[in-house]
């Protein structure tokens, strides 16, 4: 089945595909426990699975030590396992799966031991030729242990590594082979290698710590392991650190304005306190409550946002409109996204398990509810009756994204358009089906002036994608 149907869709929330985090130690210390701290920073990017894969630079040539499993970073590693990595150069992922199926066997990153030596790869993203890219593969003897198109990357690269003379440059080869979304960071015996595709689909920067340097998702990541922040990996930029410094390849750069972020790494997936391509993420979400309160007003006495990336927009609600900003939800921080959920016989509800409603705050107030999404409704009418039940008296909803009309096949696990509440639905006929007194989303316009101008993909809100999207719906299709 498909995964993104497979999924528990319970919270009715996106999801990201995965975070990558890379580290090179010039002094020769041990990386394996930055790494694991730069992970558990990037932990909101995936919760299924994790790794690492470390090297010594000076050791023999070709030998990793990793460690991967299924769970969250604090769950699958401990003292004992890190202490075991020895190596000064390593890579490491969290996974949420968009494609492939959810085991052991499809977590990151993958290492593969071949003639030029060994590779590990931690891939952020989703590839629409993948396929096509495997099958070339398989014709040619190849045998996956994977079903993510991660390890179809590292094959493609191993394969052109034989006919270039540096890593660095078969990445290079190798990416431009692939169409969609990728932002890899790659160990090889004597270089940490980044890489983005010529879009900038997902996130990628470079920080410095003493004699260290680092490759991760976000900006957050760097932060949390007391390094600072050197620069963004440019869309189509491959970036190799050694100790002579960093060199870059921007042969597969597109012009500027064809560039397509994520928008909603902005509206949803990065942690509020990064900062991607220069644009600070809180200071999106503040933009995005400012713009609904211009487009979207009215009258209430209370502005709230559903934890937690609702909460920053529902602030900057506040701060247009005048309308006090106040906490209606606790929020469970122990529930993670696997949680056993009551079965339906049962009382409990999956969403009052992970999410409750302060009754003090909103009983007898008129509250405006701010959230980054509706997907396919089952969340908001949970939450729009909580409201209700605790007292409030009005409950009008406010969605920092516009409505979802088209899917992604870029990392982001939006499901079929049928699974979609928008989809043959206006957004009175949404207003209905979620129990609230009025609902708006932002406007598509203002999308542009959220990311402060940076080119962004639109796809899912337009069906407008930055390249052809498959033929066929191919996320999950290794499962099958």
């Amino acid at each position: 089945m498909n995964d993104s149907k497979r999924k528990d869709a319970v919270f009715d929330k996106l999801h990201e595909e995965c975070g990558v985090f890379g580290m090179y130690d010039f002094d020769g210390n041990d990386v394996a426990s930055t790494i694991y701290y730069g992970l558990f920073a990037l932990q909101h990017r995936g919760q299924e699975s994790c790794g690492i894969a470390v090297s010594e630079t000076s050791g023999p040539r070709g030998k990793v030590s990793s460690y991967k499993g299924m769970g969250l970073v604090n769950e699958v590693f401990d003292e004992k396992s890190l202490e075991a990595m020895r190596g000064d150069i390593g890579v490491g992922h969290v996974r949420y799966s968009t494609a492939g199926a959810s085991t052991r066997e499809n977590a990151q990153p993958l290492v593969l031991s071949y003639v030029k030596g060994t590779l590990a790869l931690a891939h952020n993203g989703n590839l629409i030729n993948a396929p096509e890219l495997r099958k070339e593969l398989e014709y040619t003897g190849a045998i996956f242990q994977t079903t993510i198109d991660s390890e179809v990357i590292a094959y493609h690269i191993a394969r052109e590594r034989l006919v270039s003379k540096t890593a660095e440059e078969a990445v290079r080869r190798a990416a431009a082979k692939l169409k969609g979304a990728f932002s890899l960071v790659i160990m090889s015996p004597r270089k940490l290698i980044g890489a983005r595709d010529p879009f900038g689909f997902k996130p990628l920067c470079i920080g410095k710590r003493d004699h260290a340097y680092m490759i991760a998702s976000e900006t957050c990541a760097l932060e949390t392991v007391g390094a600072e922040y050197v620069r963004d990996v440019l869309p189509g930029e491959v970036v190799t650190i050694t100790p002579e410094g960093i060199a870059s390849d921007t042969s597969l750069c597109l012009p500027k304005e064809k560039e397509a972020r994520c928008i909603f790494e902005y509206i949803y997936f990065a942690r509020p306190d990064s900062h991607i391509d220069g644009v600070s993420v809180y200071a999106s979400r503040i933009k995005a409550g400012r713009f609904l309160a211009m487009d979207s007003p009215v009258e209430a006495d209370l502005v709230v946002g559903v934890p937690e990336s609702g909460n920053a927009a529902a602030l900057g609600y506040s701060m247009e409109s005048g309308i006090p900003y106040g906490t209606a939800f606790v929020k469970n921080g122990y529930v993670g996204r696997t949680f056993i959920k009551p079965k339906q016989s049962s009382r409990e509800s999956s969403v009052r398990v992970k999410l409750n409603v302060l009754a003090e705050s909103v009983r007898g107030k008129r509250v405006i509810m701010i959230d980054d999404s509706i997907v396919r409704g089952t969340t908001s009418d949970r939450i729009v009756r909580m409201l209700r039940d605790a007292g409030a008296t009005e409950v009008h909803v406010r969605i920092s994204s516009p409505p979802f009309l088209w899917p992604c096949y870029f990392g982001t696990d939006i499901p079929e358009r049928e699974q979609l509440i928008a989809y043959h639905r206006s957004v009175d006929e949404i207003c209905k089906v979620i129990g609230a007194d009025s609902l708006g989303y932002l406007d598509i316009e203002r999308l542009q002036e959220m990311a402060q101008e940076l080119p962004i993909c639109k796809g899912c809100f337009t069906g407008d994608y930055p390249l052809e999207p498959p033929t066929e719906d191919i996320r999950g299709e290794f499962e099958r």
